[in-house]
């Protein structure tokens, strides 16, 4: 759990604003390079600062994160083609790490690729989001930073269920509340349950149905329990992983196919084969087995891996 047990830094409050650090550290990528010349790419450069702004100098949740828990994230905006008005498509890349104790490395918490982001933006205009009103007056300037803020809560909630069973539930609502707000035209997907089976709907619906409860004692287990204690006792480690594995595996074999199965795996390939590659052979074979049904799509990388 982050520093929610230091109580005493509430009556600081007045006395030193500069605890209130921001919760993200985010590097923001703006690409147009499928965007013809007589358009103004200047203004795609105005889009990146102004959204760093946004990301980064904002505070999103109520803790205090100092400097160094911040949480390291990207968000890469690859514009594909522009409409009237200023409108534009757009493929959002998000990704996300969280660090493991007692070393320098990040293990990923969100590596997930959007292919639904449509926005307006004109050049210098204010970047500002309001959870109680998401839809705004015009729904492509609202969609900007309302997908924006709603990767925002997916990426908190998951780095505080990391820390604390349930940890991150009220930040998985707040994605919820802008799903159920969310800017409405015939021209903005990724918002409704028929846009697609996996898109921001049905990834928040994974993460606040009750059905799917394991996922959470999941991520827990294989952070907490798992890469956390890799550094002194690789046994046990291993253990609370395979474990996070096996409550994974029992959501997918009562209802196979959820979003959140293939969401949870997107970047670990390397982390699991590199954890499970020099065990004893029988505990390679619940991993291989384990691995092989949940993250269909690296298969055959587990087997050559760990064969």
């Amino acid at each position: 759990m982050r520093k929610s047990y230091l109580l005493i830094l509430v009556f600081l409050d007045a006395l030193a604003p500069a605890l209130h650090a921001q919760d993200l550290q985010a590097n923001v990528s703006v690409v147009a390079n499928r965007i013809p010349s007589t358009v103004d790419h200047k203004q795609f450069q105005t889009l990146q600062a102004a959204l760093y702004n946004f990301i980064n100098n904002r505070k999103w949740s109520n803790e205090t994160f100092q400097n160094n828990e911040k949480i390291l994230c990207n968000f890469l905006i690859d514009i594909s083609s522009s409409g009237d008005n200023n409108t534009y498509q757009a493929i959002l890349t998000v990704q996300a790490g969280r660090p493991v104790y007692n070393s320098s490395y990040q293990s990923p918490l969100i590596n997930f690729r959007d292919e639904s982001f449509a926005f307006r933006y004109v050049e210098y205009q204010t970047l500002d989001f309001n959870e109680n009103r998401v839809q705004g007056s015009e729904p492509f300037a609202a969609n900007l930073t309302a997908e924006v803020a709603y990767y925002i809560y997916v990426i908190l909630g998951l780095d505080f269920d990391s820390f604390s069973l349930r940890g991150g539930d009220p930040y998985f609502q707040k994605a919820l509340n802008i799903v159920n707000n969310a800017p409405d035209s015939r021209d903005i997907s990724g918002w409704k349950a028929f846009d697609g089976i996996r898109n921001r709907y049905w990834l928040i619906e994974n993460l606040t149905n009750n059905k799917y409860t394991l996922v959470h004692d999941a991520y827990y287990s294989y952070f907490r329990s798992g890469l956390d204690q890799l550094y002194d006792k690789e046994s046990d480690a291993r253990s609370g992983i395979l474990n996070a594995l096996n409550m994974l595996n029992t959501i997918n074999t009562e209802t196979p196919n959820t979003m959140i199965i293939q969401f949870f795996f997107q970047g670990k390939a390397n982390e699991l084969s590199h954890i499970f590659q020099k065990v004893a052979p029988d505990e390679k074979a619940r991993a291989l087995d384990l691995l092989s049904r949940l993250d269909v799509s690296n298969a055959n990388k587990y087997k050559q891996d760990l064969q």
